[in-house]
């Protein structure tokens, strides 16, 4: 809308047609870019903070307790055995809700 404005009167010259797209370049990475780059750090965060004995979901859904930590995997216990998994495959929004404890709201 500013570009436009300065369109009409006259005072940007040569360089209106460039004003919209610094607009859209920087539109696009508060709303794209810089949330994405942050959810990636908050995943690599919370997966390094991950130890023995945390309660954790795979990406893939699958439950379980940590009872090793390697250099990039994890030792998973689960009903009918053990698996092991990538530290990748840790699932943050699914983990985090599963290891919060619920507070109860008193009446």
């Amino acid at each position: 809308m500013i570009a436009t404005i300065l369109l009409q009167a006259g005072g940007l010259g040569q360089y209106g047609q460039l004003v919209p797209m610094v607009l859209i370049i920087v539109v696009f990475y508060f709303f794209m870019i810089r949330p994405q780059v942050k959810k990636q750090k908050d995943q690599k965060k919370y997966v390094e903070e991950l130890k023995k004995g945390d309660r954790v979901i795979t990406n893939a859904g699958i439950h379980g307790r940590i009872i090793d930590v390697n250099d990039n995997t994890f030792l998973v216990e689960v009903d009918n055995g053990k698996i092991r998994f990538d530290k990748s495959a840790i699932s943050l929004e699914a983990s985090k809700a599963l290891n919060t404890p619920v507070v109860e709201k008193k009446a």
